[in-house]
């Protein structure tokens, strides 16, 4: 990139264009102030850490303020809270691992079954254009929460990563959770009728 002065309109001191200092997401605080006020994590069964996962899946009083959509006998589908974007959903097992091989072939074929109601789900709610669909196992491949197998499902759409996200070095998510979730929901209650 030629040299720019750093003064000129729209340039950073180091010559990349220059974005906003700050984005306000006020729902973001609740996230915040809950960092660590709960101590150590308590431990499951097979000794891992208890996750926000494992949480969910053992208050299914709280699916409605959790943004967990579906729930079956063994997992859950759920709104990421923190998406990549607009309806990123989280498909989960109730009983947490950290590989996906530590499964049972039952349990992970139950996996991939909600994996598959996930992306009907998104297809059907939000008619989107793509679809990405992955697992990050291990915190060097980028798990948020290595103890925990999930699932990303996260619909796309052309043009969904545009000047924002390159200039701003920001994703922006045009949907507040709670609406996004009262349209999942009423997408799955039609869906389920149809399961059966």
């Amino acid at each position: 990139m030629p040299d720019v002065p750093a003064d000129q309109p729209g340039v950073g001191p180091d010559n990349r264009p220059a974005g906003p200092e700050s984005i306000h997401a006020p729902w973001r605080f609740q996230y915040l102030e809950s960092l660590g006020e709960d101590g150590p994590p308590a431990k499951t069964a097979h000794g891992s850490a208890a996750t926000f996962l494992a949480a969910y899946w053992a208050s299914p009083d709280k699916d409605e303020a959790n943004h967990v959509i579906a729930r079956t006998a063994k997992g859950m589908i759920m709104l990421n809270a923190f998406p990549y974007s607009n309806g990123h959903l989280l498909v989960a097992l109730g009983e947490g691992r950290p590989r996906l091989l530590d499964y049972e072939p039952e349990d992970r074929a139950h996996l991939w079954m909600l994996v598959e109601l996930a992306c009907d789900l998104a297809e059907r709610t939000l008619e989107c254009q793509g679809m990405n669909v992955g697992i990050n196992q291990g915190r060097a491949a980028g798990a948020g929460v290595p103890s925990h197998l999930h699932v990303h499902v996260v619909p796309r759409w052309t043009g969904d990563t545009n000047f924002i996200t390159t200039v701003g070095q920001v994703r922006v998510v045009p949907q507040a959770l709670d609406d996004m979730a009262r349209r999942y929901r009423d997408a799955w209650s039609s869906m389920k009728a149809g399961i059966g």
